[in-house]
C-alpha cells in the first residue's frame, strides 16, 4: 500500500515578530488543504512536527492545527518530536498509518517559532537535543559539537575550509531564486572564506557563515492512499523511506564517519530499487556547511575525505549532474526546526511536479531528501517519483 504526497503548503522562513506558534501552524494548515482540494472533513488525521523545548510557552500544541478548520475537532493529532529531524518524523508517522490502513488521508504540519526568546536561550534549547550529561551540561553547544566534527574531518582529511565555503556561496545563490527562502542574497566566495567582523568565527572552525539560520517558519502537506491518489490534481509517491537512529552521546561513535547518516541513504536507496545517478536532485540537511559536505559522503558521491572533489567538479551545483539544495538548504532557506524536514519533502514535491518556479530543475523525475536530528542521531531519507 503506497503513499502519496498530494498537497503542499509553505510559508516564509525569517523572523516574524507579529505571528506566534498558532499561527503559523494555521496558515500552512488551511493551504495544504486548499492546494489538494480537500474539505477538513475528508482528513483522518493530524501529524505536527515540533520541537520547541522551551521555545514557546505551549508544551501541548498538537491541537493547535484544528484552528485552521473546525471540521478538524474530533481527528486524532500528534506532536512528534525528534531534534531537527522532526517534520521528517512526521511525515513518517502519518505514512505508517496510512500503510497500516488506520487513515487514508493525512494532514502533516512542521512548524518552529523560534525568535521569541533571545539568541542565548535559543542556544541552550537547541544544546540540550544533544547527550546533556557529557555534551550540554558541560557547556558544549551545536556549534561547538559540529565543530569538533570539521576539526577531527581536518586532521583526518586536510584543511576543508575553503570547501565548506564554497557550500555556504552555492547554497546562498541557490537561495536567491526560493521566494521562502529567509535569506535571498549571494555571498560571494572570499566574504564565506574570510573571517571578519561580519564573518566571526563561531566555533573553530566554523564561520558564521557555515552555520543555519535560527528562523520562525512552517510548512505542511496532505498525504494520500496511493489507491486514492488518481482523484487528487497532482500526487508524489514516497517510493522509498527509512529511518536509522544512533547512539546519542558523541563519545560512543565517530561522527566524522556519518554511519547513521550512511545506512539510512543505503537502505532508503536499496528499498527503491535506484541508484544515485537516478536521482534528479537531492535536499539535504546543511545544519552546518560540515553536515553537507559528510552528507555527500554518506550518499556515497565520493569517499571518504573526497566530498570537496564534488564542488571542485561542479557535481553538486544547479546546473551539475546531481544539484544538491537548490532551495538553499538550511543554510539560506532557514531552519525552523520543526518545519525543516516537511519544508524539504514539500520542496522536492514541488520539484517532481515542475512546480518550483525559479527553483526548478530541468526534467526533474526522482529526488530525495536527507533530514537528520542531532549530530547524526536520527536520520531519515526519502526517495520521492511524480505518478500523476
Amino acid at each position: 500500500m503506497g503513499v502519496c504526497i498530494v498537497g503542499w503548503s509553505h510559508g516564509p522562513f525569517g523572523r516574524h515578530d507579529g505571528a506566534d506558534l498558532e499561527s503559523l501552524i494555521v496558515g500552512v494548515a488551511g493551504d495544504a488543504m486548499t492546494h489538494a482540494k480537500i474539505p477538513a472533513a475528508d482528513v483522518d488525521g493530524v501529524w505536527l512536527g515540533n520541537l520547541n523545548g522551551g521555545l514557546v510557552p505551549e508544551i501541548f500544541c498538537s491541537s493547535l492545527v484544528m484552528q485552521a478548520d473546525d471540521r478538524l475537532r474530533w481527528k486524532p493529532a500528534t506532536r512528534v518530536e525528534n531534534a531537527c529531524a522532526s517534520g521528517a518524523a512526521a511525515i513518517f508517522a502519518a505514512a505508517d498509518a496510512i500503510e497500516a490502513g488506520r487513515a487514508r488521508i493525512a494532514l502533516v504540519v512542521g512548524a518552529e517559532k523560534m525568535t521569541g526568546v533571545a539568541g542565548a536561550e535559543v542556544t541552550r534549547v537547541l544544546g540540550n537535543a544533544s547527550y546533556v550529561r557529557e555534551e550540554a551540561a558541560r557547556g558544549l553547544t551545536f556549534p561547538g559539537i559540529f565543530a569538533q566534527i570539521a576539526q577531527r574531518y581536518f586532521e583526518l582529511y586536510g584543511d576543508r575550509s575553503e570547501a565548506l565555503a564554497r557550500i555556504a556561496v552555492k547554497n546562498h545563490a541557490n537561495g536567491v531564486h526560493n521566494p521562502w527562502a529567509q535569506m535571498r542574497k549571494e555571498l560571494g566566495f572570499d566574504f564565506c572564506n574570510v573571517v571578519s567582523e561580519r564573518n566571526p568565527m563561531i566555533a573553530a572552525p566554523l564561520r558564521k557563515t557555515d552555520c543555519s539560520l535560527v528562523s520562525d517558519g512552517a510548512a505542511a502537506l496532505i498525504l494520500a492512499d496511493e489507491s486514492i491518489a488518481s482523484s487528487f490534481p497532482r500526487a508524489v509517491r514516497l517510493r522509498a523511506r527509512s529511518q536509522v537512529n544512533d547512539f546519542l552521546p558523541l563519545s560512543r561513535r565517530d561522527a566524522v564517519a556519518f554511519e547513521g547518516p550512511r545506512r539510512a541513504w543505503r537502505q532508503a536507496m536499496d528499498s527503491a530499487g535506484c541508484a544515485l545517478g537516478d536521482l534528479s536532485f537531492a535536499e539535504v540537511h546543511d545544519c552546518f556547511t560540515i553536515a553537507e559536505l559528510l552528507a555527500y559522503e554518506a550518499m556515497g558521491l565520493a569517499a571518504p575525505g573526497r566530498g570537496a572533489h564534488l564542488l571542485d567538479e561542479g557535481v553538486v551545483m544547479r546546473d551539475g549532474r546531481l544539484p544538491i539544495n537548490v532551495s538553499g538548504g538550511l543554510k539560506a532557506k532557514g531552519h525552523p526546526i520543526g518545519a525543516t524536514g516537511v519544508s524539504m519533502h514539500v520542496i522536492s514535491a514541488m520539484q517532481l511536479c515542475n512546480e518550483a518556479g525559479a527553483m526548478q530543475v530541468a526534467d526533474a523525475r526522482l529526488g530525495a531528501v536527507f533530514n537528520m536530528g542531532g549530530s547524526a542521531v536520527a536520520s531519515y531519507v526519502s526517495v520521492l517519483e511524480r505518478v500523476q
